[in-house]
């Protein structure tokens, strides 16, 4: 596994901090590949697609303070409150498969303001759901279509130059974490006022308002000339080829599961000791802990320069040490709110400067085919988020917060050793000029 400690060219920062790294020479695309631009994308795009990035993703994590609450009004036990999250992550990993590699076969303005539409629609059927079945279906479907959020992620990559490439990526992710903890604020707030039903309707008619809003500024984009006249079956086999023939895609993949698995361990689960005694909180207060996790927004953009100055490496480390020192505090939570605080900081920032720099580094794989690849490696952070909700209800269940910390530390723990090892295999492989995507480069490790 050597692609990940290989020099600034891998994206792994060679240098180790001292000084400022040398900038590895631009590899010219690779065949039948669109050339990157040259100018950055018009200043109110990038943001815009940050604002409608965090909407659309939002729309999966509405559930999570409010799952005493619908596990009630849906008769549901308490080990199967996970499964209401767990059902919208699965949507989402179907849709990474299935739509988001569209993303390098269509037109992306029609492509994202017309699954910003049908959510808006899902969004509707989850707010006027009358039974189990129904929500179930919805929220699935919701998951869907949320996966427009990594479609936009994909064209802010495209739509920059290299150079400024980690930031945009950085700044599309901010939007993402903050879309997050928004909206486990925004639930809470809203159910409390109006019911949790009022939470889907109104989301439903932000998402509306944005797909019209990017009709007029996202530029229309034309598949890159690799893939003009694929068929779409063999795009979507082509995603799986491209993980199959590239380590590095594999093990940023490994990585964003287990990460994300933690992320999920205290989000889904948290909601059932806050509202238990001795804190018998309100869905309001719920989710302004989420606003605690508001680190992890800052260290999407400060990952994202790290990224651009070539110190991968060292952000992958930080990151994945604070993640495991953040579940030292969270196990305090029945004690203390303010631990918990101190812990949710602790863990957001770690997770997001990790997934942002595995963004950047997948992306640069393959520019060419960045929607596949980016939807592949989505598909690892959902099915970790899955993991994480149902593990986290039933490890409640079974043996109450303990169990939940032990899990969440478990799956930190896992990460961290999985990136030592692969820094442990010795130098990269990867010539200097940064040809590990072209093909018949590809190293072997991560």
């Amino acid at each position: 596994m050597a692609i990940e400690c290989s020099d600034a060219a891998s994206g792994c920062g060679g240098t180790g901090g001292r000084g400022t790294p040398a900038a590895a020479p631009v590899p010219a695309p690779p065949p039948g590949s669109s050339p990157a631009p040259a100018a950055p994308p018009p200043a109110r795009l990038v943001p815009l697609l940050a604002v409608a990035s965090g909407s659309s993703v939002a729309t999966v994590y509405f559930a999570q303070p409010l799952l005493v609450t619908l596990g009630e009004r849906f008769a549901l036990g308490p080990g199967l409150l996970g499964a209401i999250v767990a059902v919208t992550q699965l949507g989402y990993a179907a849709g990474l498969l299935l739509l988001v590699p569209l993303g390098d076969l269509l037109d992306r303005r029609r492509l994202v303001t017309g699954q910003l539409g049908l959510l808006a629609l899902a969004l509707v059927a989850a707010g006027l759901a009358p039974g189990t079945a129904a929500l179930f279906g919805a929220l699935t479907v919701i998951g869907l279509l949320a996966v427009v959020a990594q479609t936009m992620v994909a064209a802010a990559a495209a739509l920059s130059p290299p150079a400024r490439r980690g930031r945009a990526v950085g700044t599309v992710t901010g939007g993402i974490v903050t879309g997050i903890l928004l909206a486990r604020a925004a639930a809470g707030v809203l159910a409390d006022l109006a019911g949790w039903r009022a939470v889907y309707l109104a989301a439903a008619v932000v998402t509306a308002v944005l797909a019209l809003l990017l009709r007029r500024v996202l530029p229309p984009g034309a598949p890159p000339a690799a893939v003009r006249g694929t068929s779409y079956g063999r795009l979507v086999v082509s995603t799986v080829t491209l993980f199959a023939r590239h380590p590095r895609l594999r093990v940023r993949g490994v990585l964003a599961l287990l990460v994300f698995a933690a992320f999920s361990t205290l989000w889904s689960g948290v909601a059932q000791p806050l509202s238990a005694p001795p804190w018998s909180l309100s869905h309001s207060a719920i989710g302004a802990f989420g606003i605690a996790g508001a680190a992890g927004a800052v260290a999407a953009g400060v990952a994202g320069r790290w990224n651009d100055r070539g110190l991968a490496r060292r952000t992958t480390g930080v990151g994945l040490a604070l993640l495991v020192l953040s579940w030292l505090p969270i196990a305090l939570t029945r004690q203390s709110l303010w631990a918990l605080a101190i812990g949710a900081v602790l863990l957001d920032f770690a997770v997001q400067a990790v997934h942002v720099t595995n963004q950047t580094l997948v992306h640069a794989v393959r520019p060419e085919a960045g929607s596949r690849i980016i939807g592949g490696y989505m598909v690892f952070y959902s099915a970790g988020s899955a993991l994480g909700a149902l593990g986290s209800s039933l490890a409640h269940a079974w043996a109450g917060w303990p169990a939940v910390t032990a899990l969440g530390t478990c799956f930190s723990l896992a990460a961290l050793s999985l990136w030592a090892t692969t820094c442990r295999t010795g130098p990269g492989t990867v010539p200097s000029g940064g040809t590990a995507g072209r093909p018949g480069n590809t190293a072997p490790g991560a």
